[in-house]
């Protein structure tokens, strides 16, 4: 009857909310996506946070003060939302922190140039949004409804970024060299970002259609 319910919510794309009951599957695969998004939000302020002090201008400190603020929040509003499925955040930094949990590889690359902070904000920040708009259908409430802000936000970060290499290309050689080196080495790991094929993936997908809703479902987005 309890899993007749579900069904019948996900299927007329109803959201599910904390006090809702839940197959014990989708609250652990919940758990494992919110956190490891929430990880990433607060581990990609580090490549900003290597550049604070060496931004070419004040006006590009205070973008780059900006964006770091946002990702922050950004953490902190997906590990309010992964608490509610009954999990302090306390653990969740413990589990990151002996590695049983994960992040975006991409924040590993170091920042060798300003150009990377661009590079990083248009390739990353854009992949991220690519994956994150269909987020905002998620059938998990407390998710959902934080990605509708994290979007907004994040459309910001990706427009910085691409100011940046737009200057950048339209400076000197050394500037235009720098760019493009900059966007060689951080193509490919934004790439990454979509992850492997499905048939390569360690996970099954057999949740896809409980964590996403059913009509960016039925379009192919999965984002587990």
């Amino acid at each position: 009857m309890l899993e007749q319910t579900f069904q019948e919510k996900i299927d007329a794309e109803k959201k599910i909310e904390p006090k809702d009951w839940m197959p014990e599957k989708y609250r652990q695969t919940l758990i494992r996506q919110i956190s490891q998004h929430a990880h990433s939000e607060v581990i990609g302020m580090q490549p900003e946070g290597n550049w604070l002090t060496r931004a070419p201008s004040l006006r590009s400190k205070k973008i780059l003060m900006a964006k770091i603020q946002d990702e922050a929040g950004h953490g902190l509003y997906l590990y309010c939302a992964a608490e509610t499925l009954g999990v302090k955040r306390e653990q969740f930094l413990e589990w990151l922190h002996e590695g049983k949990a994960k992040y975006s590889s991409v924040f590993n690359y170091p920042t060798l140039t300003w150009a990377d902070i661009g590079a990083i904000g248009w390739l990353v920040d854009g992949a991220a949004i690519v994956n994150q708009v269909s987020l905002q259908g998620t059938s998990y409430g407390p998710y959902s409804r934080a990605m509708i802000k994290i979007c907004k936000e994040e459309s910001f970060h990706q427009r910085q970024g691409y100011e940046i290499m737009a200057h950048m290309a339209n400076g000197t050689k050394e500037q235009k060299e720098m760019a493009q080196d900059a966007l060689n080495r951080f193509w490919w790991p934004s790439i990454m970002m979509f992850g492997p094929q499905d048939s390569d993936s360690p996970r099954t997908c057999w949740l896809n259609h409980f964590v996403l809703s059913k009509s960016n479902f039925a379009q192919g987005h999965i984002y587990l």
